[in-house]
């Protein structure tokens, strides 16, 4: 397989990612011709288009054709590549900051954005006047994604943090030390905590709000999961949901939490 050319842009893979991240691409396919796409010029493509925010179709031309790019992120979103990598990446990252790959505490809350023309699920929040989906996060105490869902903006939080908290069972095997999931207010309702604790066994802990503070205040443990979101922000494909499928939705945020790991667990090297 032909090497990548010289990094033009700066999202481009440095070497020292590339080290990590390729082994835990999967093999190509022995069906075929042989593959000539290089593997880092396409996720060097992926990585373009979601922190510029363009279009498949404007990538330019030093990329490998938009269809070929497209093609390879949809069978990677299809067959759960984009999340075994994340998931692989994240449990390194923790080890080399002295964590156990399997936290005992997460902060849950969702985003609320816009969708574009393109169609596919959506719906209106009442509460933020928003006609658009939701992004249901769980993060860990660093900040780290453990489960991720995009639904309609529709879905009232109680029910959407039943969603993700599902997801977040369906991998209990990797995270056994799980007790606590804080919270605001907004999931207090509907015995949402009640309904957790006889689901799933954890603890929904509301973080209250100072009632003698006014305006803005940061409040403990809430502040984690919206820095993720800030990070998910410095992505321009995440300003708003441009994707028709959900699960792609869900692929994007899973790609831009490997890159932003890629460069934490290279800087650990140096």
């Amino acid at each position: 397989m032909p090497h990548a050319e010289q990094a033009n842009y700066p999202t481009d893979l440095t070497d020292e990612q590339w080290q990590i991240l390729h082994r835990l691409l999967p093999h190509p396919s022995r069906r075929g011709a042989p593959q000539r796409i290089c593997r880092r010029s396409v996720i060097n493509a992926i990585l373009y288009v979601l922190r510029s925010g363009c279009a498949w179709r404007l990538l330019p031309h030093e990329f490998p054709k938009w269809k070929t790019v497209y093609g390879i992120f949809y069978r990677w979103r299809n067959d759960g590549t984009w999340q075994v990598i994340h998931d692989t990446l994240r449990d390194k990252l923790r080890r080399q900051t002295g964590r156990k790959t399997s936290p005992s505490a997460a902060i849950l809350d969702s985003q609320t954005v816009k969708t574009t023309e393109v169609g596919g699920t959506r719906g209106f929040d009442a509460g933020k006047k928003i006609n658009g989906r939701k992004r249901h996060l769980v993060v860990d105490t660093l900040g780290l994604i453990l489960a991720v869902v995009v639904h309609s903006a529709g879905v009232q939080d109680h029910d959407g943090a039943l969603d993700v908290l599902g997801v977040l069972d369906r991998l209990r095997s990797k995270f056994r030390r799980m007790k606590v999931i804080f919270a605001d207010i907004a999931y207090s309702r509907n015995d949402l905590p009640l309904r957790v604790r006889t689901s799933f066994g954890w603890l929904l802990q509301t973080v209250l709000r100072p009632a003698k503070f006014k305006g803005f205040v940061v409040l403990p443990k809430r502040w984690i999961v919206e820095r993720t979101f800030g990070w998910l922000g410095r992505y321009r494909r995440h300003s708003k949901d441009y994707e028709r499928n959900t699960a792609s939705s869900e692929a994007m945020i899973y790609i831009s939490m490997i890159h932003l790991m890629l460069r934490r667990l290279e800087r650990g090297k140096t």
